[in-house]
């Protein structure tokens, strides 16, 4: 019989993928991702009975925090932010496992009391010596506090059989020397195969069913080339402006923002060819071959090659907005782009000639996020009256996440007339229920030590790589960027970058 906890059992698949028992450690345990993010999808996991028994949470930060006011934070999270509602008992029963321990990074002695605490939760939770460390915390924080951790041992099982992981978050790096001098330091504490970086976009299940639908299904692969397709439109849109997030964004931009990590994995997915098997570093190698495959842009050709912008007051969802430099934290003068988009090629036998038009923005029009991808025209018309557009397969990442495929049929009548219709497949329709949230995938991959879903060293460094270059052209060109109203899809010149090809952007 498969595993249950508190009466549920587990299904899907948990019933082949049964984490050991471990103590997740969380780095950054009284900030906004922890509450947010991370512990309503534990909870989560455990109402679908993927949790081990044995497991437990220890939250450490540098603000003294007594346990049970930590608790109620943590459950107040998920009363607001969890995918199911909350259920007392059920929340009670991972409750009694959660600790807390107040720990600076540079805290010697508070990175001894940790290992002491860990020990001892090994004897009350049967954890086993397993630890899963989580680094909730400004990248800032990851070398002082991965040196400790090997400087105190804790990076190092405590008993054979056991593991030590370490799980980041993005951005893993602002440029390619601050990327290599990142991973230089986590790989000194932990070995490669104990590191999971984590783009939280991997764990949506639109990204991971890419893999599926191109790979299962024989009638769409062989199309996925340049014999038949066009080009390729990834879009990344939120409607939402910067926030609070005006003195990072002046610092991070767009592009580094979003571009050089999850617009960068949906078009290594899109992209990558079939792997050998299923097996992480398999898929992993495929991804890494694209983007060492990208046609490099000299710093002079950046400006052809891409646009950047700012978006100005506008109305959202029937709401005045103010303007990015009006936001906190942006400086009068700003040149950090809240918008951008970019032509990239991929010089290899499947994708030689075909385009991929990337674009990503705040306070655009919508929030979407979708890959389409446009088939080339019939090589000769029968039908003349207002020819429809080309077919194209959009995948849709979130909202609503699914996958469409558009075809020209006839319309009913006497006449020929042709029109474009949907063949649309939601996963909220036909599975019943929304799919989990992309970080109860991860955390689940993460204590199986699954890392299929997490990004390698040698990817993070490749996609640097090519953003410097485009970075380094901008940083030669003082001209304003241009502005767009907020509430719009973006500056008139993102428009003239596929306009140039005789190509529009769509309209999700």
């Amino acid at each position: 019989m498969p595993m249950t906890l508190n009466g549920s059992p587990r299904h899907g698949l948990g019933k082949t993928r049964c984490a050991d028992p471990c103590a997740l450690v969380l780095f950054g345990a009284s900030g906004d991702l922890t509450e947010r993010k991370l512990v309503p999808a534990l909870y989560n996991l455990m109402l679908d009975g993927l949790l081990p028994e044995d497991m437990a949470v220890v939250g450490t930060a540098r603000r003294p925090l007594e346990r049970d006011e930590f608790i109620a934070a943590l459950r107040t999270g998920i009363e607001e932010h969890s995918r199911q509602p909350l259920d007392d008992e059920r929340w009670q029963s991972l409750a009694r496992r959660i600790s807390y321990v107040s720990l600076g990074t540079e805290d010697d002695d508070g990175y001894r009391r940790l290992g002491e605490h860990l020990a001892a939760v090994d004897g009350e939770h049967g954890t086993a010596g397993n630890r899963l460390f989580y680094l909730a915390t400004p990248p800032s924080a990851y070398p002082p506090i991965v040196k400790r951790l090997r400087e105190t041992g804790l990076h190092r099982p405590s008993r054979d059989g056991a593991w030590c992981r370490v799980v980041v978050e993005k951005p893993i790096g602002h440029d390619l020397d601050s990327a290599r001098q990142l991973n230089r330091a986590i790989n000194e504490a932990f070995d490669e195969r104990d590191v999971f970086r984590i783009d939280h976009y991997l764990g949506k299940e639109t990204v991971q069913n890419l893999l599926v639908f191109r790979f299962a299904n024989a009638i769409f692969e062989p199309l996925w080339s340049q014999k038949y397709l066009d080009h390729v439109q990834v879009t990344v849109s939120e409607s939402i402006g910067v926030g609070s997030r005006g003195k990072y964004f002046e610092e991070a931009g767009m592009t580094r923002d979003m571009v050089q990590n999850h617009i960068f994995q949906l078009v290594c997915l899109t992209a990558m060819e079939p792997p050998v098997s299923l097996e992480p570093d398999a898929i992993r190698t495929e991804k890494v071959k694209v983007l060492q495959a990208l046609r490099p842009v000299s710093p002079e050709r950046a400006a052809e090659e891409s646009v950047r912008g700012q978006y100005a007051r506008g109305v959202v969802d029937d709401s005045r907005v103010q303007g990015y430099k009006e936001e906190d934290g942006v400086a009068p003068d700003s040149r950090s782009e809240t918008y951008v988009a970019m032509r990239l090629f991929i010089d290899n036998w499947r994708w030689a000639g075909v385009p991929f038009y990337l674009r990503a923005g705040k306070r655009l029009e919508k929030r979407v996020t979708e890959i389409a991808l446009q088939f080339r025209d019939v090589p000769h018309r029968l039908f003349h009256n207002d020819p429809p557009a080309a077919n194209a397969l959009v995948l849709r990442v979130q909202p609503d996440e699914g996958i469409t495929l558009r075809f020209d049929a006839k319309v009913p009548g006497t006449s020929p007339t042709i029109k474009s219709e949907d063949m649309d497949f939601s996963y909220g329709r036909s599975f019943g229920a929304d799919p989990p949230e992309a970080y109860e995938r991860l955390l689940l991959d993460a204590m199986l030590g699954d890392s299929t879903l997490f990004i390698r060293r040698d990817e993070v460094e490749a996609a640097w790589a090519y953003i410097d270059r485009l970075e380094e052209g901008w940083s030669n060109d003082s001209s304003p960027l241009p502005e767009y109203t907020a509430g719009t899809w973006g500056p008139a010149e993102g428009d003239v970058l596929l306009a140039r090809d005789g190509r529009t952007w769509r309209r999700p």
